[in-house]
């Protein structure tokens, strides 16, 4: 068995001329020519090798024929190591060399079901990196295609191209030193769908979903900073998956919108997590990165306000004939105009050289942190009862500041409860499971009470910088505002109230 680890990098087909001239690759060591390899995956009809995360496959280069099987890993940032065997294909599937004792009983009993299920296709142009003795990375240009013929005949196809570095000698780190250097001049993007994952993906018809956040997988035994890479990197994934998804649209005004905000959540939950450990990082590291995130997430912050408007604000409104018809489809037309635009200009600035070249330093950054020194003696379960305690009295002293009800002061809870959350949903495997639960069920039902108000308050701004542009819509923005009044008056009236016993007595950690 050897164990492979590699960085895949996708990158626009139009990127590939500059690709071949970048110093770092025109200087690497060409490994012959170019060759095709022809590659089938196989499965049983059920796919029961995918559920299981194994892939059989059989490659033509040239004259020669070869199986491999591969296990599959956790991939972050496009970074992956994962267990393969790979030997001479005689025409019948040989699986003896499978030394993983569950992958080996899997291929035994499904041997004879296996069936092809999609190909790949494609022209891989191959160097080696090696500007010391200790260091050896081969640098694989990938360009074709993944086909899957499906039951009636039809044929789907997707294209691929890629840049695979794979780790000869050295560091899994050294690949991403690699990549950051590349992407400073080249529009590369951390790739964590392997293509047999693609292919599958492919042969099953299965669009890409958006990809929320990830449940803490922590330990109380970890140490401190390796907890928080652990984190991090479960956020990097939702942020790189999100952000890969969103710029493989056809069509950039069709982007789901939800990408979009998963992305934005990443970068949240990112910011959350650097101020959480900030006491156990490097110093300037979360005052760095925080920064860099923040403004990286105000790229597509208006896109994702506008349709929360159009979602919470408008389409629960029912004017059931009290509405001014006229004024009430301008607004409409207004909001989908303005949704349309900022969607655009998300679009826009969802950029891949931009997001990947992020992606990849801060990926790099978690690779360079020092797990030894003071944060290796300190307790992870203790760490984290200091910090939660500590997010919990500032949401208490939030909370005392906003008696006032000022609408600043109520988002200003909010942003601590949201902190709040999150430092809980992360630290929570450290803790019992029903009190933690319990607790963080009221803590959401606390943001998202909040989180309401603020949205009426940022419409209310919204509508009357509308309606000073355009007086026509002044009768449909206090019919909305008024539909809303109810329930806004009857939670800021109650919202500290049911704030305080989330604040005060008895901590779940």
């Amino acid at each position: 068995m050897s164990h492979e680890i590699e960085l895949k990098l996708a990158l626009p087909k139009s990127a590939l001329p500059a690709l071949r001239r970048h110093p770092l690759v025109a200087a690497a060591e060409k490994l012959g020519n170019a060759s095709t390899l022809d590659n089938t995956y196989f499965d049983t009809p059920a796919l029961a090798l995918k559920a299981r995360k194994v892939a059989v496959r059989t490659r033509r280069q040239g004259r020669q024929m070869l199986q491999t099987v591969k296990c599959a890993a956790l991939s972050s940032g496009g970074l992956s190591s994962r267990p393969e065997w790979e030997q001479p294909w005689t025409g019948a599937f040989d699986f003896s060399a499978v030394d993983q004792p569950e992958a080996a009983r899997l291929l035994a009993r499904h041997r004879e079901e296996l069936v092809p299920v999609f190909t790949t296709r494609f022209r891989r142009e191959t160097r080696r990196h090696a500007p010391t003795p200790e260091l050896s990375i081969l640098l694989m240009i990938d360009t074709g295609e993944v086909t899957v013929r499906t039951p009636d005949g039809a044929e789907r196809s997707a294209p691929i191209c890629e840049l695979e570095l794979e780790l000869e000698r050295g560091r899994a780190q050294d690949l991403v030193e690699l990549a950051c250097a590349l992407a400073q001049d080249l529009p590369l993007m951390p790739a964590d769908i392997s293509k047999a994952e693609r292919g599958y993906r492919l042969f099953l018809d299965t669009p890409p979903s958006p990809l929320r956040a990830e449940a803490s997988t922590i330990a109380a035994g970890q140490n401190v900073v390796d907890a928080f890479r652990s984190l991090a990197f479960s956020c990097v994934r939702q942020w790189q998956g999100n952000a890969a998804a969103a710029l493989a649209s056809a069509d950039p005004d069709a982007i789901h919108p939800d990408f979009i905000h998963q992305l934005r959540v990443s970068q949240r939950r990112l910011r959350a997590l650097l101020k959480l450990f900030a006491p156990a990082l490097p110093e300037n590291f979360a005052g760095t990165w925080n920064a860099r995130l923040r403004d990286n997430a105000e790229r597509f912050g208006d896109a994702r306000d506008l349709d929360v408007f159009h979602a919470e604000l408008l389409e629960p409104v029912t004017p059931e004939g009290l509405a001014d018809p006229e004024a009430m489809a301008a607004l409409l037309d207004s909001v989908q105009q303005a949704r349309n635009e900022a969607r655009r200009f998300a679009s826009h600035n969802l950029d891949m050289a931009t997001q990947g070249r992020l992606l990849l330093a801060f990926t790099a950054d978690l690779h360079r942190l020092p797990a030894g020194g003071l944060a290796a003696a300190v307790d992870l379960r203790a760490f984290a009862r200091l910090r939660l305690s500590r997010l919990r009295k500032r949401a208490r002293r939030r909370a005392e500041a906003a008696a006032s009800l000022e609408p600043t002061r109520l988002h200003a809870l909010r942003i601590a409860f949201k902190l709040l959350r999150y430092g809980i949903e992360f630290f929570a495997p450290l803790f019992p499971a029903r009190s933690i639960e319990r607790y963080l069920e009221g803590v959401v039902q606390a943001q998202t009470a909040l989180g309401f108000l603020q949205d009426v308050d940022i419409a209310r701004q919204r509508l009357i910088t509308w309606t000073q542009a355009n007086p026509a819509l002044a009768p449909a923005a206090a019919f909305v505002l008024g539909w809303h009044a109810p329930r806004y008056a009857r939670l800021r009236r109650r919202v500290l109230r049911e704030c305080a016993p989330l604040l005060e007595g008895r901590k779940p950690w």
